[in-house]
């Protein structure tokens, strides 16, 4: 991770599409149900996507995709384009799609853990605890991230925050 100007506007998890290359449209898979009108594979562009647009998105609850209305990416794939990928789309070099849809599931776990921590916030936590969650957030927030990063987290940085929420169980009321 390299270090950038701290920058809380604007916030690291507000989705924003138009700065995305669809990669929730390629990236994630589906099964045909309730929430889905039909199956499709993870690599898969929707057969709904025109472009980095969805043909179908004012209209996805009435064909079928209420999964898709709900999905939230935390603005994993606004940031992995712009930040990871300057702009660059799997669409117009086909050869970023594998890298770009490993980029967006670990920067979807960045996010995830980012939203853990600002929740945590609420907590009655001591001060080492809350020093540590703000130390964590900071680390998350304010680096720009690379693919190889990305691919890393995992298996570092993500487990140790695991663990520091693990450590804060005894604060959550049951």
């Amino acid at each position: 991770m390299t270090a950038e100007a701290p920058d809380r506007s604007p916030d690291r998890l507000a989705t924003d599409c138009s700065k995305c290359a669809a990669l929730c449209c390629l990236a994630l898979a589906f099964d045909k149900g309730k929430d889905f009108a039909f199956d499709k594979n993870p690599g898969e562009p929707c057969r709904n996507l025109k472009g980095h647009l969805c043909s179908i998105h004012d209209s996805l609850t009435d064909k079928g995709f209420k999964g898709c209305v709900a999905y939230d990416c935390l603005g994993a794939g606004n940031r992995v384009v712009q930040e990871v990928f300057g702009g660059r789309s799997w669409q117009k070099d086909p050869m970023l799609t594998r890298p770009m849809m490993e980029a967006f599931s670990g920067m979807r776990e960045v996010h995830k853990r980012i939203d853990l921590l600002r929740a945590a916030e609420a907590l009655p936590l001591s001060k080492q605890h809350d020093q540590t969650r703000r130390e964590y957030l900071a680390r998350l927030e304010q680096y720009t991230w690379s693919g190889q990063e990305l691919n890393d987290f995992e298996v570092g940085l993500a487990l140790e925050i695991d663990l520091f929420f693990h450590g804060l169980r005894g604060y959550v009321s049951r």
